[in-house]
C-alpha cells in the first residue's frame, strides 16, 4: 500500500502544480472570457430552472459541463468565476490521471511528470482551465479514455479487461457531451484497443456491443442537439470550402503549434544536429530561410506562435475585439529564438529517425509495445486530424484546437526518447517547462486584468447613466449584454427556429468597427472602449482605467471614445 501511495505522489504533485499556477495568476473577472459568456448564462438558467436552454451561440453540445457548472452555482452562488471553477476542477483531475496514464504508456515517474506538466501549466492550457469553454471538458473526456484503454491492455484476466473497456465506452459517452471531438474515445481509441485484443474473442464480441451500444448513445444525443433551438449546427461536409491549399496550411499551423505547446521536450532533440557539421549547415539554412520568410509581411507561414488566438504575442487572449492594440510583450527577436529552437528539435527529431538503425534502441521493459502505441495513438492523431479538416477549410483554426493532439504527440515524444537517447529528459527541459509555466501564469493573469478593467470601466459609465447598449465593450461583453435583452444571439447560423435570425441594418458608414454588429442588434453604441485614445472620434470625457501588466506591472489604460461623432456644442 504504501508503494502504491508513493507512485502517486508525483500525480498528485501535476494536479497541485495546476492549482498553485492558477492560485497566482488570480482569474477573476465578472465578464465572458471568449466564447465562455453565453455558456456561462447556460449553465445559470439551468441551475434556476432545471431545463438546459441554449442561447444561439453553442457549436458544442455542453452537456455535463453544463450540469457541473449548474452544481457549482448551487452550493456556491452565480458569478462566472464561481462557474469558471468547475472547469479547474476539471483540470486538476485531468493532470492527475494524465500523469498515470503516460506511466501505464511504459514512461518513467519522472518524465510522465515533466510531460504531464509540460501540457496542463502551458499557456493555453492554463487560461483554459480557468475558463467555461468546452476545451478542458472534451481533453478530460479523451485521457480518462485512454487510461482506461491502456489499462484494458495491460490487464491479466478477461474479465478486468472487459471492465476497463465498459468504463472507456461509459465515460466517453457521458464526458464526451461537452464536445462533440471528445467522442472520438467511442469512434478510435476503443475500436483500436478491440482491434489489438482481438485474439481474445470473448472481449472482442462483448467489447464491441458495448461500444456499439456507446456509439448508439451518440447518436441520440446528436440527434436530440440537433434538435434543440438557438443553436449553431456543425457540419462536417461544409455546403464552401475555402482554397485547398489555405486548408493545408491551417493543418500544417495546427501541427507547428503543437511543436510549440511541447517545446521543453521537442528541444531536447536538437542536440543530435551539433554532432553533424553537415547536418547542422542544413539545419542552419533551413531554419534561416523560414525566419526569413516568416517574417515577410503577408507571408503565411508565422513564427511561434503561428496562430496566435489565445497564446499571443500581447500576453494576453487576442479575442477582445475592442479598438486598437495592446502592447506586444513578446518581441520579433523572442520569437525567433523560439522558433530556432522548435525547428532546430524538429529536424534533431527527423535525422535520429534516419539514423534510428544505427543507433539501437536502449533497453526497456515496455509494458506497452511500439505497435500497440502506433495503433492506439496513431488512430486518434489521424482521427482528429480529419475532423479538423472541416473547421480548417471554413473560418479557420483556433490554437487551442491542438490540445487533443499535444497530448498523444507527447506519449510518442516521451517514450522515443527515453529509449533512444536516455532515460531522463535533461535539466533543460525542466528549465523550458518552468519558464513557459512562468508565462502561462503571466498570459492568464494580464488577461484577468484586462477584463476586470473592462468591467470596471462598464461601472463606470453605467454610474454616470450611460446604458450598456450604448457602448461598445468589445464582442465577449456585448454578447453578455445582448443575451440581457433577448432570448438569443441573433446569429445567421441558427436553424431553429426558422426565423430566429433577424439581419440587422448595417452601421453608417465612417463609425468604429464593430465585431459581430449582426450578432447583437440591441447594441446601439455612442461610445467604445479602446486601448487608443483617438481611436474612433476621439476621447469622450469619461476617466480611463487602468489595469497592471507583468512582468514588469507596466501599466495598461483602456480609454472611452466616442464610437459616433460627439454633437456640436
Amino acid at each position: 500500500m504504501q508503494i502504491v501511495y508513493k507512485y502517486r505522489i508525483p500525480a498528485l504533485f501535476c494536479a497541485l502544480a495546476v492549482l498553485l499556477c492558477e492560485s497566482i495568476a488570480h482569474p477573476v473577472a465578472n465578464m465572458g472570457l471568449c466564447d465562455d459568456g453565453p455558456y456561462i448564462l447556460i449553465a445559470q438558467t439551468l441551475a434556476n430552472t432545471g431545463r438546459v436552454i441554449y442561447n444561439g451561440w453553442p457549436a458544442a453540445m455542453l452537456g455535463w459541463q453544463l450540469y457541473l457548472g449548474a452544481a457549482f452555482i448551487k452550493l456556491f452562488g452565480f458569478s462566472f468565476t464561481t462557474v469558471r471553477s468547475s472547469t479547474l476542477l476539471v483540470a486538476i483531475v485531468m493532470a492527475f490521471v494524465l500523469q498515470r496514464t503516460l506511466v501505464r504508456a511504459s514512461i518513467t515517474e519522472r518524465n510522465a511528470t515533466v510531460g504531464t506538466l509540460v501540457i496542463v501549466l502551458s499557456p493555453l492550457s492554463l487560461l483554459l482551465s480557468v475558463s467555461f469553454m468546452s476545451d478542458i471538458f472534451g481533453l478530460f473526456a479523451i485521457v480518462i479514455c485512454l487510461y482506461c484503454c491502456l489499462r484494458a491492455l495491460s490487464a491479466l484476466t478477461t474479465q478486468r479487461t472487459l471492465l476497463w473497456i465498459y468504463f472507456a465506452v461509459i465515460s466517453n459517452t457521458i464526458f464526451g457531451t461537452s464536445r462533440q471531438v471528445a467522442w472520438l474515445g467511442v469512434f478510435a481509441l476503443v475500436p483500436a484497443t478491440l482491434w489489438l485484443l482481438r485474439s481474445q474473442r470473448r472481449v472482442l464480441l462483448l467489447g464491441t456491443l458495448v461500444n456499439l451500444a456507446g456509439g448508439l448513445c451518440v447518436f441520440v444525443c446528436l440527434r436530440w442537439f440537433a434538435r434543440q433551438p438557438y443553436i449553431q449546427p456543425e457540419h462536417l461536409l461544409p455546403p464552401q470550402y475555402l482554397p485547398a491549399s489555405t486548408i493545408f496550411i491551417n493543418i500544417v499551423h495546427a501541427y507547428l503549434e503543437t511543436s510549440f505547446l511541447l517545446l521543453p521536450v521537442i528541444t531536447v532533440f536538437a542536440a543530435g544536429i551539433w554532432r553533424d557539421r553537415r547536418t547542422l549547415s542544413i539545419a542552419a539554412f533551413v531554419s534561416l530561410c523560414y525566419i526569413a520568410l516568416s517574417i515577410q509581411r503577408g507571408f503565411i507561414p508565422m513564427l511561434q506562435p503561428p496562430m496566435g488566438d489565445w497564446v499571443t504575442v500581447f500576453g494576453t487572449v487576442h479575442e477582445v475585439g475592442i479598438n486598437g492594440e495592446p502592447t506586444i510583450l513578446l518581441r520579433t527577436w523572442v520569437r525567433v529564438l523560439i522558433t530556432i529552437a522548435s525547428l532546430g528539435g524538429l529536424l534533431g527529431l527527423a535525422v535520429s529517425f534516419i539514423r534510428a538503425r544505427r543507433h539501437p534502441p536502449i533497453a526497456a521493459h515496455a509494458k506497452l509495445s511500439w505497435r500497440q502505441m502506433d495503433v492506439l495513438l496513431g488512430s486518434l492523431i489521424v482521427a482528429y486530424t480529419v475532423l479538423l479538416i472541416p473547421r480548417a477549410a471554413t473560418v479557420g483554426l483556433s490554437d487551442r484546437y491542438v490540445l487533443e493532439l499535444a497530448v498523444p504527440a507527447s506519449f510518442f515524444l516521451l517514450r522515443y526518447y527515453q529509449e533512444n537517447f536516455h532515460s531522463r529528459l535533461p535539466r533543460a527541459s525542466v528549465l523550458l517547462l518552468v519558464i513557459g509555466a512562468l508565462y502561462g501564469i503571466l498570459t492568464t493573469r494580464n488577461t484577468f486584468a484586462l477584463y476586470r478593467a473592462r468591467v470596471a470601466i462598464a461601472d463606470e459609465l453605467g454610474a454616470n447613466g450611460i446604458p450598456d447598449t450604448s457602448v461598445d465593450n468589445g464582442w465577449e461583453y456585448n454578447f453578455n449584454v445582448e443575451l440581457q435583452h433577448a432570448p438569443s444571439l441573433n446569429d445567421y447560423r441558427i436553424a431553429t427556429p426558422a426565423n430566429a435570425y433577424v439581419p440587422t441594418p448595417p452601421l453608417p458608414d465612417g463609425l468604429c468597427n464593430l465585431i459581430w454588429h449582426d450578432d447583437t442588434p440591441h447594441i446601439n453604441p455612442h461610445y467604445a472602449i479602446s486601448f487608443d485614445p483617438n481611436a474612433c472620434y476621439g476621447p469622450a470625457p469619461f476617466a480611463p482605467v487602468g489595469y497592471s501588466r507583468w512582468p514588469f506591472q507596466t501599466p495598461g489604460t483602456l480609454y472611452v471614445v466616442w464610437f459616433t461623432p460627439p454633437a456640436k456644442p
